[in-house]
């Protein structure tokens, strides 16, 4: 065995750096169900202290997945910034946290490092830390993206106003977004998931989505979240296309799944820098994530869950991206059991992908048959709010009836704006006071009802 530790008279042997890993990982099902969580909170303990005393460049030295056979792991070490990890070079993790945690060490200091740090270092720094260390180090950071409207700056709280309708009804998608403009929310993005992916029907939603943007010249960006190579396509078309977005996950296998590949993503970037659609800035990706997504897969190599997501933050980061986001709690119980393992993989991913560099919002959800709930939610919303979350998702009355999960309410982010003196994107923030909406309405709203006609949205 390479790594030993021995705890009040036990002797603990862990045979790679993916199983101290995986041991050193708070308790969730995902792991149990691949059978590498620790066997005992006192395993998990002396797991904690060997990952605490590793040099963190071991992580250079000791691939959790092998390079030969991984092009995630490769596009990881062969991006790896020498020059922002020598600062770091002597530290082992332990002494990684305790600098982080420093009051001395603010945000331009993390920032200067970030690109030195793998996401296998972010992940096991994670490991050591309570949620309320998660909260404190991702408040230091400001990552800062833009397109049409400006993501990321301290003070301000962004919202992916997102629309779903089971059918793809074009009336009820418009109603969807006029209540979450009148609430202040979209200045993310405006995105759709469509219930059909077939070309036609996912260009037909971007082009009512971008006549409904032009007709009240909202700064904001539009996507419908289909697969890249569709996306492509739409563009090869001359389709009106904002942002790429595309699922992604930590190992080339998981991505297989998908049936994405990084150069693919590369293909795509370029496209869809050359249409040249943003105002106030030039990131085009949108890339979601989630915990346990490899795993569901059959693609995790025995690697822990959340060490995999924050290889997934690996690839995202390759692409300049606009927006990134964890599903945290959409995949189910297999994966994330209960409203605690729900709340701290928030916090965890929150924390690595800012950490890593990434405009890191989260979706703040979960499945009807996890044992979570709405107070579950509120609880992660408001640590994260803390934490400076970069964006957040909103449905209508946080009851996605076409993926049939729960998330967050216009409502609610309107209440973490509110309890956390946050604002939304400048551009949007100027736009929503010059249409009287938001916290900006006035006592007689406009009467933005007609758009349901107006953009082609519905029938006429």
């Amino acid at each position: 065995m390479k790594y030993v530790h021995d705890l009040r008279g036990e002797r603990h042997r862990f045979a790679d750096l993916a199983q101290v890993m995986a041991a050193a990982t708070p308790a969730r099902s995902g792991d149990a169900l691949a059978g590498i969580a620790a066997n005992s909170d006192l395993a998990r303990v002396a797991a904690r202290y060997v990952l605490a005393d590793l040099p963190l460049t071991t992580f250079l030295n000791e691939a959790v997945v092998p390079y030969e056979r991984d092009a995630v792991t490769r596009l990881i070490l062969d991006r790896h910034d020498a020059a922002a990890f020598a600062p770091l070079r002597a530290m082992t993790v332990g002494e990684l946290r305790d600098w982080l945690l420093d009051t001395r060490t603010d945000g331009a200091a993390i920032a200067a490092i970030s690109a030195g740090l793998t996401p296998e270092m972010a992940a096991a720094v994670s490991k050591l830390m309570r949620n309320q260390d998660l909260i404190a180090v991702a408040a230091k950071i400001e990552v800062v993206t833009a397109f049409r409207s400006t993501i990321g700056k301290r003070g301000h709280l962004s919202t992916r106003l997102q629309p779903n309708h089971p059918t793809d009804d074009p009336a009820g998608i418009a109603v969807s977004i006029l209540d979450g403009l009148l609430q202040g929310a979209g200045d993310a993005v405006i995105g759709i998931n469509p219930a059909s992916d077939s070309v036609r029907n996912c260009a037909e939603l971007l082009r009512a989505l971008d006549a409904l943007r032009q007709e009240f010249d909202i700064p904001t960006q539009s996507c419908v979240l289909t697969h890249v190579t569709s996306t492509l396509e739409i563009i090869a078309q001359g389709g009106p296309v904002d942002l790429v977005f595309q699922s992604i996950a930590g190992t080339e296998a998981a991505n297989d799944g998908f049936g994405v590949t990084l150069a693919m993503l590369h293909e795509a970037q370029e496209a869809a820098l050359s249409l040249n659609r943003g105002t106030a800035g030039r990131n085009v990706m949108y890339f979601e994530t989630g915990q346990g997504t490899p795993l569901s897969a059959d693609a995790h190599h025995g690697v822990d869950q959340q060490t995999l997501e924050c290889r997934a933050y690996g690839v995202a980061r390759a692409f300049d991206p606009l927006l990134v986001n964890t599903v945290v709690g959409f995949i189910g119980p297999e994966y994330l059991f209960d409203g605690k393992e729900v709340i701290r993989a928030g916090l965890e991913d929150h924390f690595c992908g800012k950490l890593l560099g990434l405009p890191m919002g989260v979706d703040v959800c979960y499945t009807n048959h996890v044992d979570a709930d709405q107070d579950d939610m509120d609880t992660l919303s408001c640590l994260l709010g803390a934490a400076g979350v970069t964006f957040v998702i909103c449905v209508p009355g946080a009851d996605d009836v076409m993926l049939s999960y729960q998330s967050l309410s216009f409502e609610d982010a309107a209440w973490m704006r509110r309890m956390f003196g946050t604002r939304p994107a400048p551009e949007f923030d100027a736009w929503l006071a010059r249409m009287g909406m938001g916290d900006h309405a006035a006592v007689a709203l406009p009467d933005l009802s007609a758009l349901v006609g107006r953009i082609g949205l519905a029938p006429t």
